[in-house]
């Protein structure tokens, strides 16, 4: 690749007010994914952590009011104990933090479960008040009998993103009970596509998110323990289109694409990255490429774009994010220094240490 000019300074205090203001509010072009309010606070909140600035741009009282409104969330019923996308639509429980029994019309939902225990480990939270073999129960309510996951327990959206949710959850409880494993992964296989990637579903279009949840998945599955065990779900020939299918998505400008043919975009910089780091290939990334695309996606008030053209938003900005946590620039300015990253659960590593010593199912629950 060309060389390429110095990188500016990553804006990190006006990034993190960028999610600092859409915690509070989010703009009018976003207003339509209001009813998903905890995956916003997930993507604002992991933004913070990422930057290390969480304790320093906001308050004890915000991240307690946030610690609450995030158990008020969790509701349970008969096919067991989840977290719902936000209070949307939801009839008021005064002074109960779980709510009364959902309805069919109410019920939680399996992304949302996954993304408010990564929130709380964010927040520090200590997790008394989670209900682990309610949430164990609730797995299995969402899987169905081709071994694929559903998002609500009577049905909704059914394809990889759900399964990397599942295998997320169990893997973070250290319970893997709930749900059946072999038939997951079958269902994990049968989506590789012919491209090289994975479709969302058997016989799907190869998209760099949904090769993403697959791989992780494998390699979070109980039985993969070390890499060859987890190798042991992929062929060595699907091995190789993978990785080629992969790095051939790295477009001459630094970015990646998630599908073949498609402009690049800043969040597949940590899908198909975090892809090969998982593959212990992530030595084919071209580092210095990728963080000069994403320093061109940094709108110039705060916030990261999916490309230099469009407006931010915290999506694109956490992603991004996350990305530069994954390959990191030795020679770069102070400012580009980010924690590492745990790429099988998208999280900080002090954050996925927290994860391990306070969610895990102790032998009393």
């Amino acid at each position: 690749m060309s060389s390429l000019p110095p990188l500016p300074k990553l804006a990190r205090v006006a990034h993190a007010g960028h999610c600092n203001r859409c915690l509070s509010a989010l703009p009018s072009s976003h207003a339509h994914i209001d009813a998903s309010r905890l995956a916003i606070g997930f993507y604002c909140l992991g933004t913070l952590d990422l930057l290390g600035l969480i304790d320093e741009k906001t308050k004890e009282e915000e991240r307690q009011s946030w610690r609450e409104w995030l158990w008020q969330q969790q509701t349970r019923g008969v096919y067991g104990t989840g977290f719902k996308p936000s209070s949307y639509m939801t009839a008021e429980s005064p002074n109960d933090t779980m709510q009364d029994e959902y309805s069919k019309f109410d019920t939680p939902h399996l992304i949302m479960t996954y993304t408010a225990i990564l929130t709380l480990a964010i927040l520090r939270d200590d997790f008394t008040q989670l209900d682990r073999k309610g949430i164990i129960r609730f797995l299995g309510s969402c899987q169905r009998e081709d071994g694929s996951f559903t998002s609500f327990p009577e049905g909704g959206e059914a394809d990889l993103r759900q399964v990397y949710c599942a295998f997320a959850i169990s893997s973070m409880l250290g319970d893997w009970s709930g749900i059946k494993v072999d038939r997951a992964v079958a269902y994990i296989q049968r989506c590789f596509s012919h491209e090289g990637g994975y479709g969302q579903q058997p016989t799907g279009e190869a998209l760099g998110g949904t090769t993403y949840c697959a791989l992780a998945s494998l390699y979070l599955a109980p039985s993969a323990t070390v890499t060859e065990n987890a190798n042991s779900y992929i062929t060595s020939s699907e091995r190789h289109r993978l990785i080629r299918w992969l790095v051939q998505n790295q477009a001459p400008a630094g970015g990646f694409s998630g599908r073949t043919n498609k402009l690049a975009d800043a969040c597949y910089c940590f899908w198909c990255g975090a892809s090969l780091q998982i593959l212990g290939v992530g030595d084919t990334v071209d580092k210095a490429s990728l963080a000069s695309f994403l320093a061109r996606c940094q709108f110039k008030f705060g916030g990261i774009s999916k490309d230099p053209d469009d407006r931010p938003d915290p999506y694109h900005t956490y992603l991004s994010l996350a990305a530069l946590c994954l390959f990191p620039l030795e020679d770069a300015d102070v400012s580009w220094r980010l924690p590492r990253l745990d790429p099988l659960w998208n999280a900080s590593e002090p954050t996925a240490n927290w994860i391990r010593e306070h969610v895990s199912v102790s032998p009393c629950d």
